[in-house]
């Protein structure tokens, strides 16, 4: 077998290696245009997990790897003149000149032909000489590009601008982020030693500060004295270096996101930032390409045909660069967005930085620095008004107070349709189902949306505020509440819209009734799908009556016993299809800008908060994306919208996502509508809840003390377990969270056991 390797980086170099090991006879020839000891970036990250994989693959290059590597065990952040570090990160750096010399003896040791100083032609001028041509000829691959039919790249160039320069000032005892604010704007620094006597200093910046400062015309020397003046603090007198003195000019970039749809084209196959890329801010990219190295020739070596050895390959890596790259996502938007953050304090900061890619966890940094993590919860129930001289408590049993309501843990049970109401009457299943969850040591009870009127229902399941009969319920409800738990309740006030008149969720999700449908109204005559009714498209006297019914609602709530009513903006019903541009198309004073589509959300509100007393806080759920692109409401415009609720009185805002019209596509994942939650607190300075696949106390605590929501919304979780609450912080270990009295033998021994369970694991 004759195998080309166009590119001599890390990934092609470290296949042809990989290759040789299993296939000693095959022929594998590595073309690269540079000198072997040209390289044009500093040192390169490798955690102790891909240490690990490398010695399995190849023990003798891993052993010189291992030999020349820096170790550090600590992050620090420098921030307005603050530093804060955290330990048991478990990091290696290595000089990418020193890698590529490794790998170049080694691939010589096993017969790898390596020609340097070449030119490296294009890859179809390859393939009927060689039985596989790698295109691993990196960021700006040419073979990619030559099949980008087959490989169908997508590339995402991010925000941020960013130089890649060298120091021989010393960052030996961490990995190191520098913040440092100008006249210009903020610009930051990632630094780590990779050996002896030099480290990687990274600059990186948004485009507006890249800007103010006129990199984009500086000369490189111009932009190295540039950055040492405003880091002369944090380098101790030494000087910034660059390697790329090939470029003329700026040498800034914006980094590119890779993916391609298919990795291989007949005999041609991409390796590396060829096939996908990584963001330096998880330090993956070389991590990615030298284990795809070893997939790939695992492939070639084990499967019959070069087809099933590509798909071979696809297989193993695909599912693992995705998630990379979604670490990596989150990791990029944290720091394009770091100037929304940098007014928290800093132990909140360092947090909110440590979690940012959503790999490392609340319990994982616990288990990697447990005083650090003790230091930073005793530092959140400071700010929560709670001083204890007990053991640090986890972030979702901090108390909480909206206006003169006190909620005395940060579990929210999210509003869940139970469709069991009798003409908009609460049953004995209400009664059970929330009295059960607020028994079950949550903060905060929220009801299903309870709605203004017959015609204002989902279905004929769904409960009311619109007679004496629901009142009474409700009241009966919350007197049993209140007398027997600390919980607090909501209720949750809305209209259905152009939704209601359907089926119960079982019977068919937004599905129109068999018979009997009411009349139903909407912003606009625009039908939820073909199959459901069109709506009237309300004039002003189906505004102000359906305002009015708001209205008498919210007095209900409040003779109901009711802590706080929340309005129901999202998800595509009454209000909400108002604020969506996607169901209001109206021409009046009511429709177009977003301005005109909030008057009549605000108008509502304002008449549900004067009717509401002082004392009583009141939220708003809203959709903060319609998920549909710039068609519908975007996360801009939820910060807008978020801002005009509170300026109109709302305390917090429940931010939720979508469901707003089949038009959309959300993007699903674990914590995936919290982003929006975050941009609203950080940016607008707004109380928040967050919801949305959140489902472990670890979610929770990393949400609140990252400081991306005030309260978290827990929706399926309570339909599985009532007692969620009690149960989480069983397993946390916390025993101060209170059960109820008839259930304290229960309590005693799943704390046994939980006891029990953590000294197993402690001695495994």
């Amino acid at each position: 077998m004759r195998i080309a390797c166009l590119g001599g980086g890390p990934a092609g170099l470290y296949f042809a290696i990989s290759t040789k090991l299993r296939t000693p006879d095959a022929e594998v020839v590595l073309f690269e245009r540079n000198k072997p000891d040209d390289t044009f970036g500093w040192g390169v990250v490798l955690s102790d997990e891909t240490l690990t994989n490398l010695e399995e693959n190849d023990p003798v290059s891993a052993a010189e790897i291992r030999a020349h590597f820096a170790y550090w065990d600590d992050i620090a952040l420098h921030h307005k003149g603050q530093t804060l570090v955290s330990s048991g990160h478990g990091f290696c750096g290595i000089g990418r000149k020193r890698l590529l010399l490794i790998l170049h003896k080694r691939a010589q040791e096993l017969g790898v032909d390596l020609r340097f100083e070449t030119d490296v032609a294009a890859a179809s001028d390859y393939m009927d000489d060689f039985d596989v041509v790698v295109g691993c000829d990196g960021l700006n691959s040419k073979t990619r590009l030559e099949f980008q039919d087959s490989f169908q790249p997508d590339i995402d160039t991010r925000l941020c601008q960013f130089i890649w320069l060298g120091t021989h000032q010393k960052f030996d005892d961490a990995f190191t982020f520098i913040f440092e604010e100008t006249d210009k704007g903020w610009i930051w620094v990632h630094a780590y030693q990779f050996d002896d006597e030099t480290a990687t200093f990274l600059v990186e910046c948004s485009q507006d500060t890249f800007d103010a400062y006129g990199f984009g015309e500086m000369s490189q020397q111009d932009c190295i004295a540039t950055c040492e003046e405003i880091f002369k603090d944090h380098l101790g007198g030494h000087s910034l270096m660059t390697n790329a003195n090939h470029i003329r000019g700026s040498a800034w970039i914006r980094f590119p996101r890779v993916l391609c749809e298919k990795w291989s084209h007949e005999n041609v196959v991409l390796l590396g930032d060829a096939s996908a890329t990584a963001h330096f801010s998880i330090g993956s990219g070389t991590k990615l390409a030298m284990e795809s190295a070893i997939a790939l020739a695992d492939g070639i070596a084990t499967q019959p045909t070069l087809k099933e050895a590509f798909a071979d390959y696809e297989d193993k890596r695909r599912l693992q660069v995705l998630r990379l790259q979604s670490s990596a996502r989150n990791s990029v938007e944290w720091f394009e967005d770091v100037e929304r953050y940098l007014h928290l304090d800093p132990v909140q900061l360092n947090y909110s930085m440590l979690t940012r890619s959503q790999r490392i966890s609340h319990e994982n940094l616990r288990e990697r620095d447990p005083d650090w993590l003790a230091s930073a919860e005793d530092w959140f129930m400071t700010q929560a008004g709670v001083t204890s001289d007990g053991p640090a408590r986890a972030p979702m049993f901090a108390p909480f107070q909206l206006r003169d309501m006190h909620l005395k843990n940060r579990i929210v049970v999210s509003p869940m349709a139970q469709y069991k109401a009798i003409d908009g009457a609460p049953t004995d299943w209400h009664l059970i189902h929330y009295g059960e969850r607020a028994k079950g040591g949550a903060g905060l009870v929220y009801t299903e949306m309870t709605c203004v009127s017959a015609n204002g229902r989902i279905t004929p399941g769904c409960p009311g505020l619109y007679a004496p009969a629901h009142q009474d319920a409700w009241a009966r409800l919350n007197t049993f509440i209140h007398t027997e738990t600390e919980a607090k309740t909501c209720c949750q006030i809305g209209h259905a819209g152009r939704k209601g008149s359907t089926r119960v969720g079982w019977e068919g999700m937004d599905q129109p009734l068999p018979n009997n449908n009411w009349p139903i109204l909407s912003a606009s005559a625009i039908a939820w799908s073909d199959q459901n009714t069109t709506p009237k498209a309300m004039d002003r006297a189906d505004m102000d009556a359906v305002k009015d019914e708001f209205v008498l609602a919210t007095q209900m709530a409040q003779r109901a016993g009711f802590d706080m009513i929340e309005l129901h903006a999202a998800h595509g019903y009454l209000i909400s299809s108002f604020i969506s541009p996607l169901s209001n198309i109206r021409t009046d004073d009511y429709g177009g800008s977003l301005e005109n589509r909030m008057r009549y959300p605000l108008e509502v509100f304002a008449a549900m908060r004067a009717a509401w007393p002082e004392d009583k806080p009141m939220s708003v759920r809203i959709s903060a994306s319609d998920w549909a692109g710039d068609d519908g409401v975007t996360a801009d415009e939820a910060v807008l919208i978020a801002s005009l609720f509170e300026a109109a009185g709302a305390d917090i805002i429940d931010v939720s996502a979508g469901q707003t019209s089949t038009q959309g596509k959300p993007v699903y994942g674990r914590m995936f509508q919290t982003p929006f939650s975050d941009r609203i607190r950080n940016e607008a300075g707004i109380k928040t809840m967050a919801v949305g696949n959140i489902y472990e106390a670890d979610h929770v605590n990393s949400i609140l003390m990252a400081g991306r929501a005030d309260l978290v919304c827990i929706a399926r979780p309570h339909l599985a377990d009532p007692y969620w609450t009690l149960h989480a912080a069983t397993g946390l270990g916390d025993r101060q969270e209170k059960w109820p009295l008839p259930y304290d033998a229960g309590r005693d021994q799943a704390w046994r056991l939980a006891d029990r369970d953590a000294e197993m694991a402690g001695k495994v």
